[in-house]
């Protein structure tokens, strides 16, 4: 998302946090945060809906900030609560936060999984004034009795359609539940037209204010998106390699929808001599703690992942993003391609699809009214060429399908031949010439009777 021309010191009051910025060389806001700022500092709830590396991150730490360093409480409980759906973006956001904490000491904690309880419990313990939380571990401390959020000043919800996919629904409005009752609430996203996202707005935003910059639906410009075919599982392996040893890339994301081809892919690179990592759900905390830290300092230079890197994670220098698997739905697909192509810079997607995928892409075609550029690998060509061409298809075929049928009912039908009528022809003209014998004439089934006369009584 470019830039606006509101420098981002206009926007807040505190002189600390104008040096924190200075100190990060912010100077200009982003669209989102030059509408979403004064919004939340005026109190108001939002509904913020902006495209993935649009500084959103920012557009709610800073009015949280300005909210805390206006007034001192130092004998309330937590005052902010920030929700996100994975560790990884716990850990982006604390990052941010950190930066801001330069020249205000503001403690701010992440509560996710991953970590020692016990740890979590003593830090809890401190009452920080921030905590950054995944859903699932904060509810299980509500339940342990660990923390208390009747003080809540300022509720966010960040990334709140991926956390919905995820399943937290009852978890943020439980949470939501333990927060005060005077808080305000942010609700941060990357779409707002999701199936329970209403439901969610209505349980726990107040009236909000909603704010649509950009959607999962508008295309992204500096992204050149490409498609490459593919026969089976083991010839994209063998595309994944080519592409990796001959496309010119700083930095590499390969994602996967699943754990197992994720760790597969990572031991199959790793053989072809490949700079490489792995990233998904199954891998403790520290492990991939070590891993993101690898990539950032461009020990490795590949990474594969599952969704749980295309939402969060800043990487510079991500300029190659590769789809072995299709992603299973539009907020996906445009998280991850959404990890290139960052603040204005170029970036390459290429999605290795399949037979069973090509639906799939047409209908992220269709919706994100795009078209990928088909691309042939001719080291290793595939046999899919995509869906045979049929004559006529959809309502068309339908309504002259109908139109065949209706003409056929309207000529005049046949009348069937049967072989026992025909064995009865003889058999009834006999039976019609003895009835019409017996009845008199044989012309006429009707008879006079005679009758005699009727006397006048006046002879």
């Amino acid at each position: 998302m470019n830039a606006s021309n509101t420098p981002l010191n206009e926007l807040i009051q505190d002189r600390q946090l104008h040096r924190a910025l200075e100190a990060q060389e912010l100077s200009t806001a982003t669209p989102v945060q030059e509408i979403a700022i004064p919004a939340a500092l005026e109190g108001q709830d939002l509904m913020v809906s902006a495209a993935t590396g649009s500084g959103k991150t920012l557009a709610f730490l800073l009015p949280l900030y300005q909210k805390l360093l206006a007034q001192d409480a130092p004998k309330t409980g937590t005052r902010a609560l920030i929700l996100c759906p994975t560790r990884e973006l716990a850990r982006q956001i604390l990052k941010q936060a950190t930066l801001l904490n330069k020249f205000c000491k503001i403690e701010a904690a992440v509560i996710a999984g991953g970590a020692e309880f016990k740890y979590q419990k003593a830090v809890l313990r401190k009452n920080p004034e921030v905590i950054i939380a995944t859903p699932g571990r904060l509810v299980e401390h509500i339940d342990k009795g660990n923390t208390d959020l009747a003080d809540l000043e300022v509720l966010v919800l960040d990334e709140a359609d991926r956390m919905l996919d995820m399943g937290f629904s009852e978890d943020l409005e439980r949470i939501a539940g333990e927060c005060g009752e005077k808080h305000q609430s942010l609700l941060f996203s990357a779409t707002l037209a999701h199936s329970k996202a209403e439901h969610l707005a209505s349980n726990i935003l107040k009236e909000p204010k909603s704010i649509a910059l950009e959607n999962q639906e508008e295309s992204q410009p500096d992204i050149h998106q490409q498609r490459i075919l593919a026969d089976s599982p083991q010839h994209k392996k063998q595309l994944l390699s080519w592409l990796l040893a001959n496309e010119r890339f700083n930095k590499a994301l390969v994602f996967t929808n699943t754990k197992s081809l994720a760790s597969e892919l990572r031991g199959f690179l790793a053989y072809t001599k490949q700079r490489v990592g792995a990233l998904h759900g199954d891998m403790e905390q520290e492990e991939r703690n070590r891993t993101m830290d690898r990539f950032r300092r461009n020990h490795i230079n590949v990474l594969v992942a599952t969704d749980i890197a295309a939402r969060g994670l800043d990487v510079k220098e991500v300029d190659l993003v590769i789809n072995v698997d299709m992603a299973r739905n539009i907020d996906d697909y445009t998280h991850r391609i959404g990890r290139t192509g960052r603040a204005g810079e170029q970036g390459v997607a290429i999605n290795l699809i399949n037979a069973n995928e090509w639906n799939l892409m047409a209908k992220i075609e269709r919706i994100l009214e795009i078209e990928m550029d088909a691309r042939v690998i001719d080291e290793h060509p595939s046999n899919f060429k995509g869906p045979k061409k049929i004559k006529s298809t959809g309502k068309k075929a339908a309504v002259k399908k109908r139109s065949d049928k209706d003409d056929k009912n309207s000529k005049k039908a046949k009348p069937k031949k049967r072989l026992r009528d025909q064995k009865n022809i003889g058999k009834r003209r006999k039976a019609s010439t003895n009835r019409a014998e017996a009845l008199g004439d044989g012309t006429s089934s009707f008879s006079p009777v005679k009758r005699k006369p009727i006397k006048d009584d006046s002879e």
